[in-house]
């Protein structure tokens, strides 16, 4: 009787495990600089794990740092997560530098893949330079915060102290061995696999023990605004749009009525506004950007045979380069960017710009603006009234002296049947003519 109750307790457990769904754990990437949309994915991440009651969220760092006022936003989601958050720098190769050595230390459970580092997280100034005394509580404040985020999680706060003030950074061995992360894993099989079990204290001080046996990932699913205001806020790409908007306007003002043009780059240029107003913009860059389109112009007006053309280029290059001010190379833009965008840019502009100027300088060819200079022929005499055959048409005509008196004073002239003629002027339906050739006076 012993026997088979024990093994019908053992298929009523294997039973029931097989009845009970896998856990779920929700997986989010962190991949690049931390901006304000970073808060805005990681918020949705832990409310999508909310909604499905996942075990946990994943967050996979591979960051160069970013914004601190952004970084701090996406910590507080992470601290006030009900659900529990593992921070991972993965793949092999990637980092969780400045910012992001902050936002690894946040998380339940902080572990790295080989390969990987972190640290190097003091505060830099994004503008300008700031002097010792603003520095100096900067610094301090950042310091405090890692120590606050550390001593909760248990880690060794004065070591992470040491990365704020001092900039020291850490390979995986190393963070693991002085207690900065609690486990280095290979990927995420082998991560989830030794988190099963494991018991974690929440930063509001209560304990969860994790279960992540047979764990299937869910690639959080971002929102068309998150994918779209990821993409544009890096600078480079804001550039292209502001470029690309910017031409796309110019047509729609050189051609009236097409419409599409003007929509299309109205919203480009608002979208690269957008993604560079969070950074840090060197007015200098702008300033260049201003000159390099004024040289254009003038390039067009003058004619100075390329040489303000090309002054336009280098300016537009130089402030592209300058434009966005900031310590980190993923917030600036490239040179291969500014310069890919500039000499097209540059060479469309002074095409355009000198189609129009000379477009404004030639004389109508259409309206009643078109006949005059055009050249025909008189069907009868002109005495000083008849008609004239001009631009393919029969006209009445009114003949003139040459450079002279309008004809019906007592000046006027006769014009004689097939003499070749020259308009001078229109009215409504009349033209006034004056004769090429030999003309007989009245």
């Amino acid at each position: 009787m012993r026997i088979s109750a024990i093994l019908a307790a053992a298929l009523a457990a294997v039973a029931q495990a097989a009845a009970s769904p896998a856990p779920k754990v929700v997986v989010v990437d962190l991949d690049g600089v931390i901006h304000p949309v970073t808060t805005e994915i990681v918020s949705g991440a832990i409310a999508q794990a909310r909604a499905e009651n996942a075990a946990l969220v994943l967050v996979r760092l591979n960051t160069p740092g970013g914004l601190m006022d952004a970084m701090r936003e996406t910590i507080e989601k992470i601290l006030a997560s009900p659900i529990p958050v593992v921070t991972y720098v993965a793949p092999s190769g990637g980092r969780a530098a400045s910012a992001g050595f902050f936002i690894l230390e946040s998380g339940d459970v902080a572990a790295m893949a080989p390969g990987t580092n972190t640290g190097a997280a003091h505060p830099v100034a994004l503008t300008g330079e700031m002097d010792a005394v603003m520095m100096q509580k900067v610094l301090n404040d950042a310091t405090a915060y890692m120590r606050s985020i550390c001593t909760a999680r248990g880690r060794n706060s004065a070591l992470a102290e040491t990365a704020v003030r001092e900039s020291k950074s850490f390979t995986e061995r190393e963070a693991l061995d002085q207690h900065l992360i609690d486990l280095v894993e290979p990927n995420d099989a082998a991560l989830l696999a030794a988190l099963d079990g494991r018991t974690v204290t929440r930063f509001d001080g209560t304990k969860v023990t994790l279960h992540t046996a047979g764990a299937v990932e869910e690639q959080y699913r971002e929102t068309l605004r998150e994918r779209i205001v990821s993409a544009i806020a890096d600078p480079n790409i804001a550039l292209i749009l502001l470029v690309i908007g910017a031409l796309a306007i110019y047509v729609e003002f050189s051609t009236p009525g097409m419409i599409a043009p003007g929509v299309i780059g109205a919203i480009m240029v608002l979208l690269g506004l957008s993604a560079l107003s969070v950074l840090p913009i060197d007015w200098l860059g702008a300033a260049l950007l201003i000159l390099a389109f004024a040289l254009f112009a003038l390039e067009a007006k003058l004619g100075a045979h390329g040489v303000l053309a090309i002054g336009g280029t280098v300016s537009m290059v130089l402030g592209a380069v300058m434009l966005v001010d900031s310590p980190l190379p993923e917030m600036r833009i490239h040179w291969a960017t500014a310069i890919a965008v500039a000499l097209p840019f540059s060479l469309i502009t002074a095409v355009l710009l000198s189609l129009v100027v000379k477009a404004r300088r030639n004389k109508s060819q259409t309206g009643p603006e078109g006949m005059i200079g055009q050249t025909g022929s008189a069907v009868t005499e002109l005495a000083p009234s008849g008609k004239v055959f001009v631009h393919g048409e029969y006209w009445n005509a009114v003949a003139q002296v040459p450079g002279g008196t309008p004809a019906g004073t007592p000046e006027g002239v006769r014009v004689p049947l097939g003499a070749p003629v020259r308009v001078t002027a229109i009215d409504r339906l009349t033209l006034t003519v004056e004769a090429i050739g030999p003309h007989t006076g009245g």
